[in-house]
């Protein structure tokens, strides 16, 4: 069973393998990925594109283009209803306070200041590693509340190199 809401609606999906079954009544659909993200789609003899255009993991949420029309997806599932029931799913967005190393390496630049208003996907600093620079995005929106390395700094694996508000 899933719950997936799109542009504010929510649907009930049940059925097996080939089965379809939204809001209790039963489609006959039928999917092709011909590409990675593009679909062929027939619903009852009615024939749809589709392409994914964005995956958010922690949300479960997804834009997809059908035809010329762009929509919003989520879906939740049995487990995320009963995390959702005895109160767990707050835990899972939980506040990122603290950005680290995920590999040793150099710092090559750092893009933030003390202070500053970021939002998520905000870039904050340019580290280099294995010969390729790679730039370290906010996870979550914040504000800068201490920057601990400085450019030319050598970090190690899991080095805190920003702390978050």
């Amino acid at each position: 069973m899933f719950k997936a809401t799109i542009q504010g609606r929510t649907f009930i999906i049940t059925g097996k393998e080939n089965e379809n079954v939204i809001d209790g009544v039963t489609v006959n659909a039928d999917f092709l990925e011909y590409k990675k993200g593009k679909f062929h789609i027939l619903i009852d003899n009615n024939s749809y594109s589709a392409e994914i255009l964005s995956i958010e993991k922690e949300t479960k949420t997804c834009v997809i283009k059908v035809g010329n029309s762009t929509i919003s997806v989520e879906l939740k599932d049995e487990y995320d209803a009963l995390l959702h029931e005895i109160g767990i799913d707050e835990i899972a967005g939980k506040k990122v306070n603290v950005i680290k190393a995920p590999m040793p390496g150099m710092v090559l630049q750092v893009m933030v200041e003390n202070g500053q208003k970021i939002k998520k996907g905000d870039s904050i600093v340019v580290l280099e590693a294995m010969k390729m620079e790679n730039i370290l995005k906010s996870p979550t929106d914040g504000i800068i509340k201490k920057i601990q390395v400085r450019t030319g700094d050598k970090v190690e694996k899991n080095q805190v190199m920003v702390n978050l508000d």
